[in-house]
């Protein structure tokens, strides 16, 4: 991969919007808890300056018709530029891709680039609720770096009407154990966090991951992540993923061990979900 791909793969990874879904679970909150109301957000109704009217808007919005419109052509020549390159780049091009080594070798890259860039975004049921996942991994040949940030937002677990929030984080050093055109298989080790109603956790955190090819384009992956203390984390999923360039569509089943070790208030409080999920990506 070239490094002006590289930059634009790290550019358009910092233009992602990172939003965090409200989650409600019984994992670190206490037994019994009492919320405060919250008064009503006040509106605020914008005012029209003095001496203006909405006459001096609309000579403002026919001046401006012609430059809208040269605009709108340039940015529509844009998004079709951006998605024509979308297709017709990444390292899961099917067959697999190529690349010609100075000695003339020709050298199978799929899953074991010289480097590579993923980022993505993924969402299903959980619980009751929903999850909600943004991730970004920065690997080479054999190791890189990987992050992900997930939102859970369930119902309340007492019955009471509204929804609590859980909000799960790692960051990892990866090192490919196996790096082979058809299969990766990854050790990952670093950081994990939680932070729930009433308690935030930080802890060690430990994980695998696993891709491999089926057929052309279609890949199958796993992962596994856990985290012993203080507090306790099981996160397991798999997954197919479709790579159309540097497109990936993936759905799988994911589930989610959650225990606060009885640290907010000496009861443990253990919730156990599960669902499907389904996603995108980019993988450069």
């Amino acid at each position: 991969m070239s490094s002006t791909r590289a930059v634009f793969c790290g550019v358009l990874a910092l233009g992602i919007v990172l939003t965090t879904l409200p989650a409600e679970a019984r994992f670190g909150k206490r037994s019994t808890s009492s919320e405060e109301s919250k008064d009503d957000d006040k509106k605020v109704h914008e005012a029209t300056a003095v001496g203006q009217d909405e006459d001096d808007d609309d000579d403002l919005g026919s001046s401006s018709g012609d430059s809208s419109s040269a605009s709108s052509s340039s940015d529509i020549g844009l998004a079709v530029d951006f998605f024509a390159l979308i297709f017709a780049v990444g390292n899961h091009r099917a067959p697999l891709a190529a690349e010609i080594v100075p000695e003339g070798e020709v050298s199978q890259l799929r899953h074991a680039a010289p480097i590579s860039l993923r980022t993505g975004l993924q969402g299903g049921l959980m619980g009751g609720g929903g999850a909600f996942d943004l991730f970004l991994g920065l690997e080479g040949y054999q190791f890189g770096v990987d992050g992900q940030l997930t939102g859970l937002s369930l119902p309340t677990d007492d019955g009471t009407p509204g929804t609590d929030s859980i909000t799960l984080w790692e960051a990892h050093l990866t090192w490919a154990v196996i790096a082979r055109e058809r299969a990766r298989l990854r050790a990952e080790a670093g950081v994990s966090g939680a932070t729930a109603p009433d308690i935030s956790f930080v802890g060690l955190s430990l994980a695998a991951s696993f891709e491999a090819c089926v057929v052309g384009p279609l890949d199958v992956e796993a992962r596994m992540q856990i985290t012993p203390f203080p507090h306790r984390e099981l996160d397991a999923s798999a997954a197919l993923a479709l790579h159309l360039g540097a497109l990936v569509l993936r759905g799988g089943y994911r589930g989610l061990v959650l225990d606060d070790a009885g640290l907010v208030d000496g009861i443990v409080h253990r919730d156990i979900f599960g669902g499907p999920y389904f996603g995108l990506g980019l993988t450069f």
